[in-house]
């Protein structure tokens, strides 16, 4: 009888269900953060798999940072995952320079991947548009292998992402089945992306066609997690709209990219569907939909700026957390770093 065909639904399905992802230290978390990432984080940690969750410090020297700043940014992350309610005792929660096993697995990583892949990267070709490409650091242009060496040092099964990140999930899965016919084994799962949820790829207020992002010049286009309870409100009531009400269905809301990013927070924050949100509030003029919104907002953030800021407070407390967190993840991702090695064909002192 012939074996049967490995799929890679079936070769995953091999592996038991783990959980990793992760966001840059890059300061100043906005409301795009929370609802893209942290709020789903706390979801699959309710779920009670396996979740290892890391400030990916490495990834953010890719470009230029002020050392205290880096640092202080990351513990400003952890923070932030604690606050918005990841348990360190049930997750692990680490910053990614602790654990040497992301920088041995990438070198790895690099030999596997190839040039045209990373050249592909839509990332890659944006923060490079209309500028010295040349001039960028290897880092930047190599850094899908180390998200790629993040991911599989633990073998996870699963990653939530955003869309902007699933082409660099894409190109981990290649690098595991390259890897994995390279050497002839099924070493490495082939980690499915989750994304899911109303308000995965928050936009700004002020454009509903970009990004909420902290980079933009007007600090009234986003949302921060380090805003007070006024401030938010503030915003959200002088969030650009248009002057139609909300409509009965989705598909009305197709051409209203300011509604839709409006009713698509409403329904991140309060864990409903879009479509629920328009339910209730079908026919509404902004002058309702707004205060609604903000009061809503309020409620769910300003607990969250509270917390953040009583950790901040202890940074030696936060260090202690991250330490303890590096060591659980040491403990996951040595043994398959170890064995790559091993199967790569390299000669080295066992531990």
């Amino acid at each position: 009888m012939s074996e049967p065909v490995q799929t890679p639904q079936t070769q995953t399905a091999a592996f038991p269900a783990r959980i990793f992802s992760g966001i840059q230290p890059s300061g100043g978390l906005t409301l795009g953060n929370y609802l893209g990432a942290l709020k789903r984080f706390v979801e699959k940690q309710e779920e009670g798999i396996e979740t290892i969750y890391c400030l990916v410090d490495m990834h953010a020297i890719t470009v230029w940072q002020e050392p205290e700043k880096l640092r202080q940014q990351t513990r400003e992350g952890a923070a932030a995952f604690i606050a918005a309610g990841i348990d360190p005792a049930r997750s692990i929660l680490f910053n990614q320079s602790q654990v040497s096993a992301h920088a041995e697995l990438a070198w790895i990583f690099n030999c596997v991947a190839r040039m045209g892949w990373m050249g592909r990267m839509t990332q890659w070709k944006d923060k490079t548009a209309g500028k010295n490409a040349e001039a960028a650091s290897l880092g930047l242009f190599a850094y899908p292998a180390l998200m790629a060496a993040d991911i599989l040092a633990y073998k996870a099964t699963h990653v939530p992402v955003g869309e902007d990140q699933k082409q660099h999930l894409e190109l981990t899965r290649d690098i595991a089945t390259k890897f994995n016919n390279d050497y002839g084994v099924n070493f490495f799962p082939i980690t499915e992306p989750v994304i899911e949820g109303a308000a995965t790829r928050v936009m700004s207020l002020r454009d509903g066609s970009k990004k909420m992002s902290k980079s933009d010049p007007s600090d009234q286009s986003r949302i921060n997690l380090t805003d007070t309870a006024d401030a938010i409100a503030a915003k959200i009531r002088k969030a650009k709209t248009d002057p139609e009400p909300l409509p009965e269905t989705l598909e009305a809301l197709k051409e209203r990219p300011e509604a839709r990013n409006l009713v698509n927070i409403y329904a991140g924050l309060s864990g409903r569907t879009a479509a629920d949100v328009l339910g209730e509030f079908a026919g509404a003029q902004f002058g309702t939909f707004k205060p609604a919104l903000a009061e809503l907002a309020v409620s769910v953030l300003a607990p969250i700026t509270t917390e953040m800021n009583r950790l901040m407070a202890d940074p030696a407390e936060i260090d202690r957390i991250l330490s303890a967190g590096a060591d659980r993840a040491e403990a996951i991702a040595r043994p398959i770093v170890d064995e790559v090695y091993e199967i790569v064909g390299m000669v080295r002192p066992r531990r």
